[in-house]
């Protein structure tokens, strides 16, 4: 290539530590940083917006927390389909009658009731337990109206009663809280009621409860991240856990739910197009070769630079890049033109057919099948949504002799790739702990790497805020300031709904395994569009009708024909289609400016009638 700045180096999340630390290092020692990976598209809200508020872009809970809290916030999630594991954890506060507060537009079902397979009692009696002590049917969208009206009801009750915000907490560890309250003060309760669909006296509520409790914790799923207000969303979470100083003590904090295995894993050891100066300055002193120092393509910027015809080279490191993006009428093309694509994948999918002028397709062996270097069997480790990191081993023999890992691979191309390379590659991934030792040297909390991941259950990284303390420029955690309400939507006309696209109960990101959603009450289809009774009959519709949906765009007609609407429990305002035929509605351009992230939970529609042959 002419510039290393037109090859794009995508991640999937289920990558682990090992095989991210050499393809980021590969793609800076080659010279670019355009990492554009799926945190681009799911929580780049968080990455962005956390470190403003506490100096961190992660959760801060642990799983010990969870049997600690007073009251759990859950707000823009379906953990019975995307986050099972959090069902779990859920299931077990609930049985303990810590109050279940969830803002979602749709009812979900896992989130009302829920009967967990390991509980014999349940199985055996066909019982459940209630999960949600109170569900708020926030409108698509409405997130930081509804999060607003929240804490100006708190600031009501404080001067109502006072001993309601932590006082101490706020003066010793904040600023800018003066500048929120002022906002907030200033906000008209009908502006926040008519943007999140929910009453004063809803928002009142949930802030009476939260006043109450001494501990705690807000769940939060892309429902927050995936809107052109993903960022301010998750910082106005932030803002609400500080007003009563719910960081660093027990039962408490913020956790931002994530659903591959180690998509935050990988931004910890270095995907990022966005790289820190002190990071690429450890790259350097280590490795002997200066990284580029400009920052690279997201997402959607890398995208659109295929689209310019500007990015030749495509290198995918696993996942659905063209599938998983909006607009597939721009990106499937713009796949095709490339020069070159390649693919490390466990499976094939859709984008492997966008053939480029060359396309590579590499299988790769499974987490769960046995990695073998140099004759001794290999581990690598992943990262949690709590900042746990923990290694495994696959134990299963590989579906072929010819299989290489996929560390065996980036490093193998690097070598091809770069002759006079300083690294040794080969060395690295003839024994994954070389890589670890590297990790260690050049990310911060990874000290006795190696040593500690033998340790049964693994490690924690370091989370400051878990002790009061923050990383930001102040060296304080920041309030900020979400002006107005109304003036951060656009003035669509009073026929206008806002699309949200969901996944099924049998598909996991954008691989389908079937036909079901069981949950929901749909079988052996996915044609569908979810739709409130009311909004039915406004637009003179029932259940069963057949309708397109067309996206408000100024520049493009972007429509899904002939969908079946569905009568269903969903905010009013709101609509739900599945994910990933819904993205043909969602233009490559709106986005959240802030971070990058498709507005995938809040596109503007119109519903018509089809027309009959």
């Amino acid at each position: 290539l002419p510039s290393p700045d037109q090859a794009e180096f995508y991640t999937s999340g289920r990558a682990s530590n090992e095989a991210a630390y050499l393809f980021q290092l590969f793609a800076r020692e080659f010279g670019t940083n355009n990492f554009p990976d799926c945190s681009n598209m799911c929580h780049e809200a968080t990455s962005v917006g956390l470190p403003q508020s506490i100096g961190i872009g992660k959760g801060t809970v642990s799983l010990a927390d969870f049997d600690e809290t007073e009251l759990i916030l859950s707000i823009g999630h379906n953990p019975g389909t995307n986050h099972p594991r959090m069902m779990g954890t859920l299931h077990e506060a609930a049985r303990r009658k810590v109050p279940i507060i969830v803002f979602n537009p749709l009812r979900e079902r896992a989130l009302e009731r829920f009967a967990d397979p390991q509980n014999f009692l349940e199985m055996a009696t066909c019982a459940s337990t209630q999960i949600a002590s109170t569900y708020r049917q926030v409108k698509a969208g409405g997130d930081a109206a509804a999060l607003k009206g929240i804490m100006k009801g708190l600031l009501a009750l404080e001067a109502a009663q006072g001993n309601v915000l932590d006082r101490e907490f706020i003066a010793t560890h904040t600023q800018g809280f003066d500048a929120l309250a002022a906002d907030l003060e200033a906000t008209p309760w009908e502006d926040i009621e008519k943007q999140s669909g929910l009453a004063r006296e809803e928002l009142d509520e949930v802030a009476a409860a939260y006043a109450k409790s001494n501990a705690t914790i807000v769940t939060y799923g892309m429902g927050i991240t995936q809107h052109n207000t993903g960022t301010s969303n998750v910082r106005l979470i932030a803002d609400l856990l500080l007003m009563r100083g719910n960081f660093g003590k027990p039962g408490a904090g913020i956790c931002p739910l994530r659903g591959h295995s180690n998509v935050q894993g990988n931004r910890t050891v270095g995907i990022t197009e966005k790289p820190s100066a002190a990071f690429l300055a450890g790259l350097e002193k280590e490795f002997g070769f200066k990284p580029p120092q400009a920052h690279g393509h997201d997402a959607v910027q890398a995208m659109q630079a295929m689209i310019d015809g500007k990015a030749k080279a495509l290198i995918c490191l696993g996942g659905n890049f063209a599938v998983a993006l909006p607009d597939p009428a721009l990106c499937c093309p713009a796949m095709k033109a490339l020069d070159l694509s390649v693919h490390m994948g466990t499976k094939l999918n859709r984008t492997h057919l966008l053939v480029a002028r060359e396309t590579f397709v590499l299988p790769v062996l499974g987490r769960t099948e046995l990695d073998v270097q140099q004759g001794v069997p290999q581990s690598i480790t992943v990262e949690d949504s709590m900042s746990m990191v923990h290694a495994s081993a696959g134990k299963l023999t590989p579906a072929s002799e010819h299989l290489r890992s996929e560390p065996a691979i980036v490093a193998g191309m690097a070598h091809a790739a770069m002759p006079q390379s300083k690294v040794d590659w080969l060395g690295l991934v003839a024994d994954y702990d070389r890589i670890r030792d590297r990790i260690e040297r050049t990310v911060p909390g990874f000290e006795d790497f190696n040593e500690r991941i033998r340790v049964p259950g693994g490690f924690r990284l370091p989370l400051p805020p878990t002790e009061r303390r923050w990383t930001t420029p102040s060296g304080k955690a920041v309030f900020s300031v979400f002006p107005g309400v109304r003036e951060n939507y656009e003035p669509w006309d009073d026929d206008v709904l806002r699309l949200i696209t969901i996944r099924s109960h049998d598909q996991y990101n954008t691989t389908i395994y079937g036909m079901d959603d069981r949950y929901r009450g749909v079988f052996g289809r996915r044609d569908v569009l979810f739709m409130n009774p009311i909004d039915l009959e406004t637009h003179g519709l029932e259940h069963g009708d057949l309708v397109d949906i067309e996206t408000i765009s100024t520049d493009r007609r972007l429509r899904l024909e002939k969908i079946t609407v569905i009568e269903y429990g969903i905010a009013p305002g709101s609509v739900a289609a599945y994910y990933p035929e819904a993205n043909v509605l969602v233009p490559l351009d709106y986005i959240d400016k802030e971070c990058g992230t498709p507005s995938y939970k809040s596109i503007p529609v119109r519903i018509l009638r089809s027309e009959t042959a």
